[in-house]
């Protein structure tokens, strides 16, 4: 089958619950906040650019606990290194995108496994 993935490929991947603690817009990127989140003592702050601001605002954004794929490896986004990946769900046709949170609260940097 396809796009099998094996147990301990599934491992490599480090999700861990962050909190989202300041929002900005990025110069010139229409969609695009830049995020800096708090993954806990472990890893500490991070800095995050996602393509989110056309689905919330900076106030729903603001302390909202998030997964984050924090062993991605970082890329330059407008000048920007971002260091990981916000995790969401995506319709078909790109018209709802929902963020990935904790059900109840739980300290930042927790595993998701």
């Amino acid at each position: 089958m396809e796009g099998i993935v094996e147990f301990n490929e599934w491992q490599k991947i480090d999700l861990r619950v962050a909190q989202i603690k300041k929002i900005e817009d990025i110069s010139g990127a229409d969609k695009l906040y830049k995020l800096s989140v708090d993954v806990g003592k472990e890893i500490g702050k991070r800095t995050i650019c996602a393509g989110i601001k056309e689905y919330y605002s900076k106030k729903e954004l603001q302390n909202k606990k998030i997964v984050v794929f924090v062993n991605l490896k970082p890329r330059l986004m407008k000048g920007i290194e971002s260091q990981g990946m916000l995790l969401a769900a995506v319709s078909e046709d790109h018209s709802k995108v929902v963020l990935i949170c904790p059900e109840k609260d739980i300290e930042n940097g927790s595993k998701i496994s």
